[in-house]
């Protein structure tokens, strides 16, 4: 280990691939429309079609709500693929991020940190969609920091700047905050900008490619990583006395 796990105070987290499973949310809406249209694609396909979309989107609308971006990124996607997106279909994919599920393990290893940490969600999303990914984690938070918040989407800056103001709130030293993400493109590149210390939980450790993820652009850097967040929250408590 590079630091040590038990100098930290608050811990801010990624929630869209790191604690709620995002590719499986988006390939359920995305794989039934492409069979619709016709498309022979594997969800990785889908996927990978989708990632340059949402990030483009996602730059250009910072104002957007999260629903917005996932319908003109659906469209997009279509475009892109030469099949045409309906309103419908677009709007299935806006309204889907509350039937996202939870990667089996986020709550427990939640709970875990939550003992010894201040958690603090730093994510690309919406208050509403945000509210029924909150019920499936089913832990308190002590702030919640969203694109709506910012009117930008990470890996802009917005959120890291909000940071420090909830820190500063919260009585936590930025010395004592650590950033927890899967995605390196939108947590991972701007973190080292800001530079705060973080953790990369590799949901993608058995798969190859970037997924709905965009490949980092600039660079980045972790100072632990882990293949789940158990495994990160197993370590943290080892690290206490």
């Amino acid at each position: 280990m590079t630091i040590d796990l038990a100098d930290y105070d608050a811990l801010s987290f990624d929630c869209y691939g790191t604690l709620i499973d995002w590719e499986a949310g988006i390939a359920a809406v995305l794989s039934p429309w492409a069979a619709e249209v016709g498309l022979d694609l594997s969800d990785e396909d889908l996927l990978l079609a989708y990632a340059d979309q949402e990030a483009r989107v996602e730059a250009e609308h910072g104002d957007w709500l999260y629903s917005d971006v996932l319908a003109e990124a659906f469209r997009g996607t279509g475009e892109k693929l030469g099949a045409a997106v309906s309103d419908a279909w677009a709007a299935r994919l806006g309204g889907s991020v509350p039937d996202w599920p939870a990667f089996e393990d986020s709550t427990e290893a939640l709970r875990s940190l939550a003992q010894d940490y201040q958690l603090i969600i730093l994510s690309n999303v919406d208050h509403a969609s945000f509210a029924g990914s909150a019920d499936r984690l089913d832990v308190p938070f002590d702030r919640v920091i969203t694109a709506q918040d910012v009117k930008a989407y990470k890996p802009a800056p917005n959120h890291f700047e909000a940071l420090d103001v909830a820190l500063e709130e919260m009585g936590v030293p930025r010395e004592r905050l650590l950033h927890v993400a899967q995605s390196l493109f939108h947590d991972h590149v701007p973190a080292k900008r800001h530079g705060l210390p973080s953790v990369w939980i590799n949901r993608r450790h058995a798969r190859p490619g970037w997924g709905a993820t965009p490949e980092p652009q600039g660079e980045f850097s972790y100072d632990l990583e882990f293949p789940s967040m158990i495994a990160f929250a197993e370590a943290a408590r080892a690290a206490r006395p």
